[in-house]
């Protein structure tokens, strides 16, 4: 990895922010970022500056939050990067509380099942963050249910009704804002009648503000991803999503995320082989299931349906990056040229695409991996929105005393 693209990732920036930035084109940008080209000793020296300056900010501790259905930690991170403080973590997956321990060591014990967890023993805090199971919401897992003949939405007797353990922390705690999370379907679910239910919970029963807005991750990282964002406050603070800044596709693809392969970056564990950091061929798909893959995709194209792989090059933006990534990796697969069998992602690179950096560590087996990112939100996206959620959170907090963190 080149000394600029380490200070990058450190500043949390996009490609398309750092060129605003620092004052050149996106193709500098990324030239620097592969060792293509070496930038200036004052490109540094700013760089150097930023990641001092955001961490001076880091360091105020400017409002505290919650962190349900935490998974590995992707909405924290966001948080923290806008001056919050973690008091409070609840998930209920050992694998994903291993990962989110290895990354956040300073974090106290993580609460399992929040269902089973009072809300008078969770922490005063200033903003709620919850990315609570879209399961019930989501296309793939509504038809999934009506094929089982089940339940879903706020008639499940599990997932569904988790939302309800936000509200009543919410209704308890009565915190200054809230950040939540689902699948862009979740509006449209059950002819709308899901999402009103949130609604009219969130905000004539509880009294908060609402504010929606669907955000592709495609404008931050190279994968189509849709998700549905709700910010609410307690009091009306005049915030607006036309304060979004949204870099969008421009000079973005998949180069930006795949292991080089040519020994500019150091090899990882399992994921890459020799000097030359050359993805380990234990990702490359086997005969049989690539040739089963083209088949199926054969098959329904002939049918008329749109079902099959995703191949994917350095210029792509890819599929939305699934938590069943780990069966057959068939949503993104990476070309590797004529006559050769595709090959999966690897845990590391499908850490890039959802926003991470090569500081977060990965201590779970590959199928585990593939699952908590697949799961995982975009971080660059709600990083995004906890800046524009920061000011007016402050405005709510200021001389409220929650900002006691010891």
């Amino acid at each position: 990895m080149t000394e600029f693209e380490m200070l990058i990732q450190q500043t949390g920036w996009s490609v398309p922010e750092a060129a605003k930035m620092l004052g050149y084109s996106e193709g500098h940008v990324y030239r620097w970022k592969r060792g293509e080209e070496v930038p200036r000793d004052g490109i540094i020296n700013l760089l150097r500056m930023q990641i001092a300056s955001h961490k001076s900010v880091q360091s105020e501790r400017a409002f505290t939050f919650i962190d349900l259905f935490a998974g590995i930690g992707g909405l924290r991170r966001a948080m923290d990067g806008a001056g919050g403080h973690c008091v409070f973590t609840s998930e209920w997956d050992k694998y994903a509380q291993k990962t989110y321990h290895a990354n956040y060591p300073d974090n106290r014990e993580i609460a399992g099942d929040i269902r089973e967890v009072d809300a008078a023993d969770i922490p005063e805090h200033d903003v709620l963050v919850a990315g609570f199971p879209c399961q019930p919401f989501s296309i793939a897992g509504v038809s999934k249910k009506n094929a089982l003949g089940r339940l879903h939405g706020f008639q499940d007797e599990t997932q569904g009704t988790l939302f309800f353990d936000v509200l009543r922390i919410l209704m308890h705690h009565r915190p200054a804002a809230f950040l939540l999370e689902n699948v862009k379907n979740l509006k449209s679910h059950d002819k709308g009648r899901t999402f009103d239910v949130i609604r009219r919970k969130l905000t004539e029963e509880l009294g908060y503000t609402l504010h929606t807005q669907v955000i592709d991750a495609a404008n931050f990282v190279p994968q189509h991803r849709e998700r549905i964002v709700m910010v609410g406050f307690r009091e009306n603070t005049g915030f607006s999503y036309d304060d979004l800044v949204l870099p969008g596709r421009a000079g973005r693809g998949m180069r930006d995320i795949l292991h080089p392969e040519d020994g500019t970056e150091a090899p990882e564990s399992h994921f890459t082989v020799g000097d030359d950091a050359k993805v380990s061929d234990k990702y490359t798909l086997s005969d049989k299931l690539w040739q089963f893959l083209q088949g199926y995709a054969a098959k329904h194209k002939a049918a008329g349906n749109g079902f099959g792989f995703g191949l994917v090059d350095g210029n792509s933006i890819s599929r939305t990056l699934s938590a069943r990534y780990y069966k057959d990796g068939s949503e993104i697969l990476v070309s590797r040229g004529e006559g050769n069998n595709p090959r999966r992602l690897t845990p590391r690179e499908c850490a890039r695409l959802m926003g991470y950096d090569d500081s977060f560590r990965i201590p779970v087996s590959d199928t585990q991996a593939y699952k908590q990112f697949g799961n995982s939100v975009a971080v660059p996206v709600f990083a995004e929105v906890a800046r524009l959620m920061r000011p007016h959170v402050m405005a709510l907090t200021e001389g409220s005393g929650l900002l006691k963190v010891g």
